[in-house]
C-alpha cells in the first residue's frame, strides 16, 4: 500500500525528533518548520514545555513576510541565534523536522552557527 506524502513526512519528522533526542542530554531543541510561503524557528526547552526564543519571515521587524528563499533563511537563523543568546541559550540540537537538510534548512542552520549557536 502506497505511503502518501503527509504520512512519510510525519514518519520522517517523528524518526528524526527521536534519534535526536536519544543524544539531547537536556539541551534545548531549535525546531524549524518551513511552508510554501514563510519559514519559523523556535528555540524549546522540552524540559519545561517552554519556548525561549522564536522568529519567522512573517515578523514586521524582518521585513521577509512572505519570502522563502535562502536569504531570508540566512536572516532568520541569524536573527534566532542573537535572541537565543539574549535568553541565555548557548548549544542546542537541530531538529530539522521530516525536512530535509538541504537549502533552505541549510542556510538557516548555517547563519545560526555563525550567529554563535553550537549544534
Amino acid at each position: 500500500m502506497a505511503n502518501s506524502k503527509r504520512d512519510l513526512f510525519q514518519k520522517r519528522r517523528l524518526r528524526v525528533r527521536s534519534k535526536l533526542r536519544k543524544t539531547a542530554g537536556g539541551k534545548p531543541r531549535l525546531s524549524v518548520h518551513r511552508s510554501n510561503k514563510n519559514i519559523f524557528v523556535q528555540v524549546i526547552d522540552d524540559a519545561q514545555g517552554r519556548t525561549l526564543a522564536s522568529a519567522s519571515t512573517l515578523e514586521p521587524t524582518l521585513e521577509l513576510r512572505g519570502k522563502n528563499n535562502r536569504d531570508a533563511a540566512a536572516k532568520v537563523g541569524a536573527e534566532i541565534a542573537a535572541r537565543a543568546k539574549a535568553a541565555g541559550v548557548e548549544e542546542v540540537y537541530f531538529d530539522r523536522g521530516g525536512f530535509l537538510f538541504h537549502g533552505k534548512v541549510k542556510a538557516l542552520a548555517d547563519a545560526a552557527r555563525e550567529g554563535g549557536l553550537k549544534f
